[in-house]
């Protein structure tokens, strides 16, 4: 069963700043402060009207928030939780625009927020199998012709194992050497790789993945096992999010929305809250960064 965790929970593990500060620390070090001074794991403690704990032997200063988002944001820390919580419990996201009504703060700080807290909503990358569906979609304003012929809209190629995870990325063409890049990288070798008919995954047999295509030109979207339904639910869900909440999307932003929504979609099925799994990004300073290498500098 899913834990539930609304904002009565949320008020009542971060009534204040000290609050949030104390467990940013416990979760940076779960083991406890080693101070580089001292060379072990000491006792460390708050340190009045600051963002840091001192250690009780040498005084050396930890700052808990530096290498995260938070560091050196004038922001108090509570609402930049709370700004998290209310990215967390949407299912769609939410805009910066709402996050200045929610927060009560200006539209420039909370688009920072935003932006930062996004910016963090990646996943380690891990290679998908077993049977992976691929597609390419196009985000952008309304043009005539193809999508695919218009320099407005931005190309965005996606992979999602059926019943696992989905990646995506947006790219500046879709070109032969582009597809079977993404999908060498992200896809094992062996895979069955489902696809519409475009040409160049003719070419995915030649680097070891069985191929099959459906062909949607002839208006046939489903033929036994061979289908992209999955992956078009995907853009469903991205397209139809990018429209009714962000409203326009720019282009050297719109990887960041990409990732936004894979997270989501990527722990659909977690008993754990949204919330608890955005927080463990965001309070990092690189999703790929060891727990060894992330300690606080002095600063």
């Amino acid at each position: 069963m899913k834990q539930k965790y609304g904002i009565r929970e949320f008020e009542k593990q971060f009534p204040d700043d000290d609050a949030c500060l104390e467990w940013l620390k416990d979760f940076l070090y779960p083991a406890g402060i080693t101070c580089p001074i001292c060379e072990r794991v000491t006792k460390h403690h708050k340190v009045k009207n600051r963002k840091s704990y001192s250690c009780q032997n040498c005084g050396h200063h930890v700052h808990p928030t530096a290498g995260t988002i938070y560091h050196k944001s004038s922001t108090p820390l509570r609402l930049w939780f709370r700004a998290v919580f209310l990215m967390s419990t949407t299912r769609c996201g939410i805009s910066a625009k709402q996050l200045e009504r929610d927060l009560g703060v200006t539209y420039k700080t909370a688009w920072r927020m935003f932006k930062q807290i996004r910016s963090m909503l990646m996943d380690e990358p891990t290679k998908l199998s077993n049977e992976v569906e691929v597609d390419e979609t196009y985000v952008g304003g309304k043009t005539k012709g193809k999508p695919g012929r218009s320099s407005k809209k931005v190309p965005v190629v996606g992979a999602v194992q059926r019943g696992g995870r989905v990646t995506a990325k947006a790219i500046d063409k879709v070109t032969k050497a582009e597809l079977i890049d993404i999908i060498t990288t992200n896809v094992e070798p062996g895979t069955v790789v489902y696809t519409d008919e475009y040409p160049a995954y003719k070419a995915l047999p030649t680097h070891g993945y069985d191929h099959y295509s459906i062909p949607h030109w002839r208006k046939i979207y489903v033929d036994g096992a061979v289908h992209t339904n999955t992956i078009e639910g995907f853009w469903s869900l991205f397209k139809g999010g990018l429209k009714g909440v962000y409203k326009h999307c720019g282009r050297e932003y719109l990887q960041t929305y990409v990732n936004e929504y894979a997270f989501r979609y990527n722990r659909r099925g977690s008993e754990v809250p949204m919330f608890h799994h955005f927080m463990a990004q965001t309070s990092q300073l690189s999703w790929w960064t060891p727990y060894q290498e992330r300690v606080p500098q002095q600063g």
